[in-house]
């Protein structure tokens, strides 16, 4: 029960605040995006929620036409709110992708597909040649035990 003069404990938790729909909107228009842009379309989820999502469409996916980048969102069990955080997290790529933050992210990947990729054999036996060569090293620097004459 609510008390005059006293906000509600309970907000609706299908709904998107207005605040974060209009700041959405500023965003896009900060990044030069249109309505137009966006294919929008409406899948079953897949996974918790039982029965409620296994019968309606409340999975969102987004595909930015002129980019070709799409977002696949099952979050939540509303489909405002998973259409909501769909154009988000696809605002978030199209962002990145403008400032080159996304090259970046596939160079880091790249590089630890290097680092874990088998090495050559001749790369190999480079490695454990220098290796010897240090193993080498450290056994003359080992301290020379000296035999005592019992003269």
């Amino acid at each position: 029960m609510v008390r005059k003069g006293e906000r509600p404990l309970i907000m609706p938790v299908s709904r998107v605040t207005a605040e974060k729909e209009k700041a959405l909107l500023e965003r896009m228009n900060q990044l030069g995006l249109a309505e137009k842009d966006f294919e929008e379309t409406f899948v079953r989820s897949s996974g918790p929620g039982g029965q409620k999502v296994n019968k309606t469409a409340t999975c969102v996916f987004i595909r930015h036409i002129p980019t070709g980048l799409s977002v696949k969102c099952q979050r939540e069990r509303s489909q405002s709110i998973n259409r909501f955080l769909a154009r988000r997290l696809l605002l978030d790529k199209i962002e990145r992708m403008q400032k080159g933050i996304l090259s970046k992210e596939r160079e880091r990947i790249e590089k630890i597909r290097r680092q874990k990729r088998k090495r050559s054999k001749r790369a190999k036996e480079k490695m454990l040649a220098e290796k010897h060569r240090q193993s080498e090293k450290k056994q003359l620097r080992s301290s020379i035990e000296r035999e005592e004459s019992n003269e």
